[in-house]
């Protein structure tokens, strides 16, 4: 999704939509460091966004703040491609001469470096810090592995339900209050305006079908014991993918047009006007307003199967860590501080449209941009997560969800086949995964 500088920008939304890159590289045999000095140069790795000044901009003021601190220090900051983060930051495990001492990292690849022995345990030291005490559990259940914690939250991301304003006006038509009658609702457009998605959906948009599958009673998968097996075959999950997959026919969203559309094609077909209603993140809010749907559109929570309820959303972000290697704990620590507290989160969503991870700072965003409000109302609903295990990643840049989806709509197989064969693949992945 094209992103303005005020929004996560494309780089940005590939870890808001949860995309894990696979282990390319070998086994860490990083044991870690016992030196923690207090002075010399903190190399940083963070992400390269399409629009980076405004993101920048923050780090630099975050740093000269933590330089005045510590005159002895420097640091020195490097923006990394996100595509290749994967291979770059597991061949740094490996390498502590060439490593950062600090790292950006998607929330979904959390559980795979902290088995990789990279990320250094930080459990201690962000329980002390005072900021913390307003962190919300949701943005910190995707820095933890078994409840330790191996990265501060930098930003949360969550989806609801964008509707065209002018269309619903012009059909007299009410903002959906179940999902039921988003179904109900996306039909008639479709009936009324033919040239219009009732509501754009992607058989490759895994994190915009989670919600109905969990609003369902479903889930992805379930702990079981040390791992996780497969829940997507479970009845109420096979509800929820039958109440997303109905969606792709000719009444709606045919899915010769739709089974191949992502999260970022369902958000442009929205934002160019082609679609009444999308599942979008508070970051597609840039690419919404460069399109012809700026001004025209609205943002409520998407509803669950009853009114009144929320579908839980897949709570997407990004953290900031330290590595096992570093020599430099302490300094470390403090920098992570600077770069990740409600200050730097506050202007990082002036800045990019990040949504903070502090309750309180969520608070002010919100009463400042009403934008926001649907946002952390899906928030503080509450929100699910993907299995916290390195098998996910393998799970997720094999497509298992997708390509069983898109054999669903395709009409290649039905939902009980489909849904058993990917049960099979993500449990193989978890059994691998150990």
């Amino acid at each position: 999704m094209k992103l303005s500088s005020r929004i996560a920008t494309p780089m940005a939304a590939l870890v808001l939509a949860g995309l894990t890159a696979t282990a390319c590289a070998p086994q860490t045999t990083n044991k870690g460091s016992d030196k923690d000095e207090k002075s010399g140069t903190l190399r940083v790795w963070l992400f390269q966004e399409v629009g980076n000044d405004p993101k920048k901009k923050v780090v630099d003021e975050a740093v000269a703040a933590f330089t005045k601190q510590h005159k002895d220090a420097k640091v020195e900051i490097e923006y990394i491609p996100i595509e290749t983060r994967a291979q770059r930051i597991k061949a740094a495990f490996n390498d502590p001469k060439s490593a950062p001492d600090i790292v950006e990292f998607g929330n979904t690849d959390t559980a795979g470096y902290v088995k990789d022995g990279g990320l250094l345990d930080i459990s201690k030291e962000f329980a002390a810090w005072d900021e913390t005490k307003d962190a919300d559990p949701t943005a910190t259940q995707g820095s933890s592995v078994d409840g330790k914690v191996f990265g501060a939250p930098f930003f949360v991301g969550i989806r609801a339900l964008y509707y065209r304003t002018d269309v619903f006006q012009q059909l007299k038509l009410p903002v959906p209050k179940t999902l039921d009658e988003v179904a109900a609702t996306a039909k008639k457009i479709r009936k009324a305006k033919p040239e219009l998605y009732g509501i754009a959906v992607g058989g490759a948009y895994t994190y915009g079908a989670m919600p109905f599958l969990w609003a369902n009673g479903g889930d992805i998968a379930k702990k079981s014991g040390d791992t996780y097996k497969s829940a997507i075959n479970s009845a109420e999950t096979r509800k929820g993918i039958e109440a997303y997959t109905s969606l792709f026919k000719d009444d709606n969203c045919p899915a010769a047009k739709c089974a191949s559309m992502g999260g970022n094609a369902t958000v442009t077909a929205f934002a160019s006007g082609k679609a009444a209603m999308a599942i979008g993140g508070n970051f597609s809010r840039g690419a919404v307003d460069a399109g012809a749907a700026k001004g025209k559109y609205a943002v409520v929570p998407l509803p669950g199967t009853a009114a009144g309820q929320i579908a839980p959303a897949f709570a997407g972000g990004g953290n900031i860590g330290v590595l096992k290697s570093t020599t430099k704990r302490t300094l470390a620590f403090d920098l992570v501080k600077h770069l990740t507290g409600k200050e730097s989160q506050r202007k990082l969503f002036e800045a990019m449209g990040f949504l903070p991870t502090f309750k309180d700072v969520q608070a002010e965003v919100a009463k400042k941009d009403p934008f926001v409000v649907p946002f952390v109302n899906t928030l503080s609903a509450g929100t699910k997560f993907v299995p916290v295990s390195p098998a996910w990643g393998q799970i997720d840049a094999s497509l298992v969800l997708p390509t069983m989806f898109q054999e669903i709509v395709s009409g290649k197989k039905d939902v009980a086949k489909a849904s058993d064969e990917a049960a099979a693949k993500m449990d193989a992945a978890f059994s691998a995964a150990g």
